[in-house]
């Protein structure tokens, strides 16, 4: 019965979204093993690539704990008990997608691929539009005003 309530109590989103960055890595991955395309100077690419994977690591660490703090999911499988509005939500609705982002692209960049970077515009349509507008219809109508008057002040990303 638990499962049933989870499931109506959710945006329903297409997939778990590091399930999605994945896929798209995966993709560009095998596309990088046949044919390579670097597009960045080998000098650039582990600065940058560290650089982006320790402020996603930051940023997502932090945005957890944050959910944790006001008792609410994590998984978007789940429902969403509050709305999160301190912390990185102060400045971004979605911090966890943009650390994801953020990882994605430091990896990206330290493997120096543009197939990987190239898949990245697939999974970001599919987390705008599978994902993001999903949980933005579900908040709305769970949360009512709350969740419209944060959507004022908070930009989608940054």
């Amino acid at each position: 019965m638990k499962q049933q309530e989870h499931a109506s109590d959710s945006p329903r989103v297409i997939a778990p979204p590091p399930l999605i960055y994945l896929g798209g890595l995966i993709l560009g991955l095998l596309l990088h093993y046949e044919k390579p395309l670097e597009f960045i100077p080998d000098s650039l690419s582990l600065l940058l690539s560290v650089i982006l994977i320790a402020v996603s690591v930051v940023l997502v660490t932090t945005s957890i704990k944050f959910f944790a703090k006001a008792h609410t999911n994590v998984d978007v499988r789940k429902p969403t008990t509050s709305i999160v509005a301190s912390g990185p939500y102060s400045f971004s609705r979605n911090p966890i997608y943009l650390a994801l982002t953020f990882l994605y692209l430091g990896v990206t960049i330290w493997i120096n691929d543009l197939w990987l970077l190239g898949m990245l515009i697939p999974v970001m349509l599919t987390i705008r539009y599978g994902v993001i507008k999903r949980e933005e219809a579900y908040l709305e109508k769970k949360f009512g005003e709350t969740y419209t008057q944060y959507k004022k002040s908070v930009r989608r990303w940054l």
